[in-house]
């Protein structure tokens, strides 16, 4: 992998690659980028947890946020989740589905995206109701099987392993981040910008970087966006990811931007280290997530912070008050993943849910949620 990004920094014309073709080599390169290779990436053996990984109760509300919005004919019972790695999440929701309405559950698709073949073996393993599921390789490769899409969509800790780049202001002057080669050893190189949609992106969205600050800026989330208005027809999006406001990517501690690796749990400063073998995530940009969303006909229904959104979509009803001895039993170990995705400095409080709309016009976020707290 390091060989290869080598060449493509020597056969570059400026002598370096953007951040973007680094991440989209070392993540997604075919034959040794992290996300293609045969190793576990999630979980106590791999190098980092995801929130879904807590406990079976995080797909049971989303399940029963999906039901609801069935049995009211709001949309049929489709599902299409983007990048669901080791595919707990999906078969918690369809557990707890089928439980809640078999009727509806005997006509739901649960489609699955995800570009690793890693991840798809796994996820034929790791899902019991795996009839229930059809996989895909891309997005374009579903579009081109099942024609525009109408269902629920859901991501979760997607947008933050998408390609970006990088900007940093120095004096009066805005310079791209990029990745060179010195003394055989990658390392970042600032030179002056002259990469128009990276400087129109800070202009439309009307962040001005103040000196010494840098951040990261996501043109490939842009473009997923666009793309979604070919193949989504009409659905409820439900986004889950780690992000800041434009408000808070100004705030001081934040100035260094939110580029980083997860190798081994433990986190990376520098993303340059272990390419292939370690992933590289930055924090998203929310609200660009949402104005984005607006332009392509995605409506803002809300954002909230993950605990906010368990808890009007029904986590509660998942807690059982009557005292167990034992402290391995299912129960208690359910009231415990309850409480740990609740705590304000908990697993939650760093993630966000936007949840956003196409074509149906007369649903709030009243309709999509359980409870208004």
């Amino acid at each position: 992998m390091i060989n290869k990004i080598k060449k493509s920094i020597k056969d570059s014309e400026k002598g370096s690659i953007s951040y973007s073709d680094f991440i989209s080599l070392a993540l997604y390169d075919q034959d040794g980028g992290y996300y293609m290779k045969d190793r576990k990436k999630i979980g106590k053996e791999g190098d980092f947890y995801t929130n879904s990984n807590v406990h079976s109760v995080f797909g049971k509300v989303l399940a029963r946020i999906f039901v609801q919005l069935v049995q009211k004919d709001v949309l049929p019972p489709t599902i299409c989740e983007i990048g669901a790695g080791t595919g707990r999440l999906a078969s918690f929701i369809l557990d707890e589905w089928e439980k809640i309405d078999p009727v509806t559950f005997a006509q739901l698709n649960y489609h699955i995206i995800e570009m690793s073949p890693y991840h798809r073996r796994e996820q034929l393993s790791t899902i019991q109701k795996i009839e229930k599921v059809c996989q895909y390789e891309s997005m374009d490769e579903m579009f081109g099987k099942i024609g525009k899409y109408t269902g629920f969509v859901l991501s979760n800790e997607l947008f933050d392993a998408f390609p970006v780049d990088v900007l940093q202001r120095k004096g009066n002057e805005i310079y791209e981040a990029r990745v060179t080669v010195e003394d055989d050893v990658l390392k970042e190189v600032l030179i002056p910008c002259e990469r128009v949609e990276l400087l129109n992106w800070l202009r439309k969205n009307g962040i001005a970087l103040r000196d010494g600050q840098r951040m990261e800026i996501p043109i490939a989330m842009n473009k997923w966006l666009d793309e979604s208005s070919v193949w989504l027809e009409k659905g409820i999006m439900f986004t889950i990811d780690y992000g800041y406001t434009k408000e808070e990517w100004m705030e001081p501690i934040h100035r260094e931007g939110s580029l980083r690796g997860f190798y081994k749990h433990q986190m990376i400063r520098d993303p340059l280290l272990h390419p292939g073998d370690m992933d590289v995530t930055t924090h998203i940009h929310l609200d660009t997530l949402i104005e984005k969303g607006e332009q392509v006909d995605l409506t803002f229904l809300a954002m909230l912070k993950q605990y906010q959104f368990l808890l009007r979509g029904g986590i509660l009803e998942y807690l059982q008050e009557h005292y167990d001895p034992n402290p391995f039993s299912e129960v208690s170990k359910q009231n415990r993943a309850i409480r740990n995705l609740l705590l304000d400095d908990g697993i939650s409080a760093s993630f966000t849910v936007v949840v956003q709309k196409k074509e149906l016009p007369n649903i709030t976020i009243d309709d999509v949620l359980l409870y208004n707290l």
